[in-house]
């Protein structure tokens, strides 16, 4: 499995890049959302990928972040979701739109993308919730940052997603990593 690619950006032609990486160049499919981040042709460029093999092909999907990849992978996983359909949410919304419209149920954004009629947006919807949920309180709060740091540190204390979620969603904003433990640990030992 190739993971991340790291080299020189030589082509973008959009939905489709190819970078260099010590003198093979790897053709990846990007999202918009990853397209629009990516550096002038000639820069170094990371991009987090996704492959898939197939009887007549080899497909490579990259991403800025890891975050943005896994739910690419989630939207696999979904019956009737292919990797194209998966490529087209990325690309009509952000992760963290998706994430809004997840948690609030809302099949009228689904279908403004491309692709996505109102069946398919509505088992999305469905499929995601559970997947999806316990992460965004943790990610959308701070986006990612300190907050992240304090969920991640609460999972290696050994707590669950929901447990951890529900913590760092007490807190308030601007909490030091350090601090923000402290407080989500009384929390938890009080729950």
């Amino acid at each position: 499995m190739i993971g991340k690619l790291s080299g020189k950006l030589i082509e973008r032609h959009p939905p489709q890049v190819i970078v260099d990486v010590h003198g093979v160049g790897y053709e990846i499919n990007v999202p918009m959302s990853t397209f629009y981040q990516l550096p002038a042709t000639g820069n170094d460029v990371t991009l987090y990928t996704h492959l898939i093999v197939r009887e007549d092909a080899h497909q490579l999907y990259g991403f800025a972040s890891e975050h943005e990849r896994h739910v690419f992978r989630q939207l696999l996983r979904i019956s009737g979701v292919g990797a194209r359909t998966a490529l087209s949410v990325l690309s009509g919304m952000s992760v963290s739109d998706l994430y809004e419209a997840v948690s609030a149920q809302d099949s009228a954004r689904l279908t403004k993308v491309p692709g996505i009629g109102k069946k398919t947006a509505e088992r999305l919807l469905l499929e995601l919730k559970d997947k999806l949920d316990l992460t965004v309180v943790a990610r959308s709060a701070a986006g990612g940052g300190q907050t992240g740091d304090i969920f991640n540190a609460l999972l290696a204390l050994g707590y669950n997603d929901k447990e951890a979620a529900w913590a760092v969603k007490q807190l308030p904003g601007g909490s030091a990593v350090a601090e923000g433990i402290r407080q989500a640990l009384k929390l938890l030992s009080k729950s």
